[in-house]
């Protein structure tokens, strides 16, 4: 059987991982409102936070008629420090306010990955799993957040950083899955598409000229 991926997010990042992977796919943005999505289920613990709006996106991009035929994978990254929950900050100071706490410590980025087979004939399935690494900071002066506050990319970013952009110069190691810092697992997209009995070989770039 013939298998379509479509990534439910708009991230470049993610979108890269793929295709560096040499993944196919497609991508539908979905639109979860991700505050209401959470209120909905109440208090959550960062872990499973990520989890669930992994598995809204998924599953609100799955109902479009687009997706039809299709595997649908959803991603979301929540940052846990200090037993809270950071999403992306937005605005500069309070990206100011959490990278200062951040630097020379350690959090745990947990992302959510949801799939779900919308294919006639397919699996059906509609199945999730979470990828968390230990993210480990270095010294950063004052002068230091400052600037990469200003340059704005961790505005948009779970946790106020990144790991292969600009941030990557003040994350000393990562215990854990990197791609799980970076926004998607493919080490568990690849056992959540085994799940639903597909091979992620059947999705590389290349085995389509075959």
């Amino acid at each position: 059987m013939t298998a379509r991926l479509i990534l439910a997010s708009k991230s470049p990042a993610r979108t890269k991982l793929l295709t560096e992977a040499g993944i196919r796919h497609s991508v539908l943005v979905s639109d979860v409102d991700e505050p209401a999505v959470v209120a909905a289920y109440g208090e959550l613990d960062p872990h499973d936070t990520a989890l669930l709006l992994a598995r809204a996106k998924a599953e609100a991009v799955a109902g479009l008629d687009d997706a039809d035929g299709a595997l649908v994978i959803g991603c979301d990254s929540v940052f846990e420090f200090d037993g809270e929950a950071h999403g992306k900050p937005y605005e500069p100071a309070v990206a100011i306010e959490r990278i200062s706490r951040m630097r020379g410590r350690s959090g745990v980025l947990h992302t959510g990955h949801w799939l779900v087979d919308t294919r006639d004939g397919g699996s059906g399935a509609t199945i999730g799993a979470v990828s968390s690494a230990t993210v480990y900071f270095g010294a950063m002066s004052d002068a230091d957040v400052a600037a990469y506050v200003a340059s704005g990319e961790p505005l948009q970013c779970a946790g106020s950083f990144t790991i292969d952009g600009l941030g990557g110069a003040f994350i000393d190691r990562v215990d854990g899955d990197p791609h799980a810092v970076v926004g998607l697992s493919i080490s568990t997209l690849r056992a959540l598409l085994q799940a639903a009995g597909v091979s992620v070989t059947d999705l590389w770039a290349h085995a389509a000229a075959l």
